[in-house]
């Protein structure tokens, strides 16, 4: 449903996107994650024609985006960061216009504005001008006339920036509903986001993608050692040389007494990527009854596999507007 492959958008001595490539299938919704600055909402405007590529080809549902920007554009429904509301205008007349702007035809103009505020909630306030309502409900109103042309690809530029909690659980599980009948690419900074809402993911950081696959999969190849820790009511000096001596254990460690009145000893054990001892630790600390009180294996969490991915802090290589017209 969307192709891109070898993608540059460059601002004069500046190359803000390098060579990205990935694709989305029809019904994904695709998470596109990276740290502020590291190319997502450039690579967002021009897969949305908002702005050209310097080379590289994007196609839209079989468009390509620079050959046939008309039919590409038509079957997208972009929500940029800022959303494009008019505050003048009630909700109702607002995507009124909108659906008229993307050539809905007259006689399923009503039906496509009624479907697009059911779906987004929006149909108790259909009345109100756009600038009384909350950000949240604005936000809502954004994303409503992405979808009111029924597009089958929608982008969406960080969709919950600024929004309070609740706001944020209830765009989330909007966006979730929309998956499906939608290919989504969601662009965010934010992991939990791509969590919540997303099957598989693609990493940018620097104008590069570092990584793509399921947050599953990211954290799984990011995965080194992996720490194992077990807790045992007897002092466990005895063991320790022949824990180091398991298949795939690197270190072994044992602790003071971690509660002398519950006379509680954690063992510590670094083990390599893919290595479980757990079955072999346990048996051997009961064969010694040294009284094995837990047995616990930490992994990599989601969010350290992202740290590990980004690499830089460079400055904002999204460009702003006055470079963007240049």
């Amino acid at each position: 449903m969307i192709e891109v492959k070898e993608l540059i958008k460059t601002y004069n001595q500046r190359t803000a996107v390098d060579k990205v490539s990935f694709s989305v299938k029809k019904g994904e919704i695709l998470g596109f994650l990276g740290p502020n600055g590291a190319g997502k909402s450039t690579t967002m405007k021009v897969l949305s024609g908002f702005i050209p590529a310097t080379s590289g080809t994007v196609s839209v549902n079989g468009f390509d985006v620079a050959k046939d920007p008309v039919g590409a554009k038509a079957s997208i429904g972009y929500l940029p960061e800022n959303p494009p509301v008019y505050n003048g205008m009630t909700v109702e007349d607002y995507l009124t216009f909108a659906a008229r702007l993307h050539l809905v035809p007259s006689h399923r103009v009503k039906a496509a504005v009624a479907d697009a505020m059911e779906k987004c909630a929006l149909t108790e306030v259909r009345g109100r001008l756009i600038g009384n309502l909350s950000k949240g409900y604005r936000q809502r109103v954004g994303l409503a006339q992405a979808i009111a042309h029924r597009p089958p690809v929608l982008i969406l530029d960080e969709p919950t920036v600024g929004l309070d909690p609740r706001q944020i659980i209830e765009i989330r599980n909007l966006i979730k509903s929309l998956g499906g009948e939608h290919t989504v690419i969601l662009s965010t900074h934010i992991l939990p986001e791509v969590q919540a809402t997303c099957s598989r993911v693609v990493v940018i950081d620097r104008g590069h993608v570092v990584a793509e696959d399921t947050l599953a999969g990211i954290a799984n190849r990011m995965q080194s050692n992996v720490r194992l820790t077990a807790v045992v009511q007897k002092n466990p000096t005895g063991i320790l040389r022949r824990l180091q001596s398991l298949g795939g254990v690197t270190s072994v460690q044992a602790a003071d007494a971690a509660d002398a009145a519950a006379a509680e000893f954690p063992i510590y054990l670094e083990c390599g990527k893919g290595v479980d001892v757990r079955a072999q630790v346990s048996e051997l600390c009961v064969r010694e009854g040294l009284g094995l009180l837990s047995l616990s294996q930490e992994r990599l969490s989601l969010e350290d596999a992202f740290v590990r991915l980004i690499t830089s802090d460079e400055t904002t290589r999204d460009v702003n507007p006055a470079e963007e017209s240049r």
